[in-house]
């Protein structure tokens, strides 16, 4: 075989172990949706419901869904490629949003369910929009 052959050759293995990977990272998409649609929970909960109990039980929550998709995370086969600076933004961007909710929704809007309901949606958006984008690479 000539070396433009065994060339192709190689590449074509690659693609075919890249499409193969890709394929079996379809897991993160689901790991931001479920990130996504806790927002919208979660936050709403802080936001309103107030007291130790209402603090408990979100800390309570919050911590069972982190651990769960982290468990769920660390188990899978397969690592998107980008993953660790697509993730850092999202995560990045949430704390962002998620802190400015806390802050805004505690002090200038207690109590006001429109400002809750807008705030998760906020808190939610960087892991969709990471979602979608995930979606369209797969």
């Amino acid at each position: 075989m000539s070396e433009q052959a065994d060339a192709a050759a190689s590449l074509k293995g690659i693609a075919r172990i890249e499409a193969k990977a890709r394929g079996r990272s379809g897991w993160y998409i689901g790991y931001l949706w479920l990130f996504a649609g806790w927002q919208l929970v979660l936050v709403p909960a802080v936001l309103l419901w107030h007291g130790p109990v209402g603090a408990t039980v979100s800390a309570l929550a919050n911590a069972v869904v982190v651990v769960g998709l982290s468990l769920f995370a660390t188990r899978q086969p397969v690592v998107p490629r980008g993953h660790a600076g697509t993730h850092l933004a999202v995560i990045g961007a949430w704390a962002v949003a998620y802190v400015l909710a806390l802050v805004l929704g505690l002090t200038a809007f207690p109590d006001s369910v429109p400002f809750a309901v807008a705030a998760a949606l906020v808190c939610a958006l960087p892991a969709a929009v990471a979602a979608r984008r995930e979606v369209r690479a797969v």
